[in-house]
This record gives C-alpha cells, structure tokens and sequence, in this order.
C-alpha cells in the first residue's frame, strides 16, 4: 500500500489507548480536526520533547477546534506512565504491531527506529499536511498549529 498524501482520506483505523479504552478514528470525523503524530517510543529524549511541546500548545489546538492523538508501538501501560509523567493531556495510542504505522506509510530511519511523522487531518478526514522530521522535534508542533490555523 503506497503512503498516505495529502489530500487523501484518512484511513480508518481503531487502537487501544493509554486509559485502555479503544479509539476508533472514524468516530472522530465530522467532529474536530485531528494532529496524528507518530514517533518512535516513550520516555525517550526526543519523543518527551516532541510530546511536552504538543502538551504545552494543547490548548491552543483545542481553542482552534483540533485533537492532539499520538502513536507509537509502546504498549497501553508505557503510554500511561509517559502521559502521567510529563502529564500529557491527550490520547497516545498503541500500535504493537505498527499496523497503523504502515497503514500510514511512516518510514523507518536509516537506524531502523520507527519515523517520526505529524498528520494534519481537517474536520471532514481529509489530509491537509504532513510533516516528516526526526530531529526537529518542536517544529511538529509550530508546522501543525500553522496548519490548524489556516483552515
């Protein structure tokens, strides 16, 4: 399956969240913008910085009418100590598999970590922006603000 572009359709998609609860994406259509952004594990130097930043813009996402979700292959119980640790306020998800990840068409880095890649979906789950940085951590954040603010 080739990777998601922009102006694609979100592809449905449902996993287990940090509170146990199921996510099913497609519920979230028609509701809000999504900022889907995947990154490589938990409690890592650039993952906590990339994480803190988006917990830090949350309420500026949520004034303009977008949810923050992350994802990444750490399990429930991992994602639950990461959020209450740096007391993140949004949903990270757990891909064990990273079925969604290649659903997704997230490429792997030359070390063979999982990417580091932020979706821009608008209210109807259409895809607006990507952005695919694995060192620039904080500038997900300002990349997807830009674009939640200019729809």
């Amino acid at each position: 399956m080739a990777a998601i572009k922009v102006g694609d359709q979100v592809p449905n998609f449902s996993l287990p969240s940090q509170t146990g609860t199921t996510v099913n994406i497609g519920d979230l259509i028609g509701k809000k913008s999504l900022v889907i952004y995947f990154y490589p594990k938990d409690d890592t130097p650039g993952c906590t910085a990339e994480s803190c930043a988006f917990r830090d813009s949350y309420e500026v996402f949520t004034d303009a009418g977008a949810e923050v979700i992350g994802i990444s292959a750490d399990s429930p119980q991992s994602h639950q100590q990461f959020a209450q640790k740096y007391n993140l306020p949004f949903t990270l998800l757990s891909d064990s598999d990273n079925r969604v990840r290649k659903l997704f068409g997230v490429p792997s880095t030359l070390f063979v970590l999982p990417g580091r890649v932020t979706y821009i979906i608008d209210k109807e789950g259409i895809v607006r922006h990507i952005f695919d940085s694995m060192l620039d951590f904080k500038a997900h954040v300002t990349e997807s603000l830009n674009t939640i603010k200019s729809f």
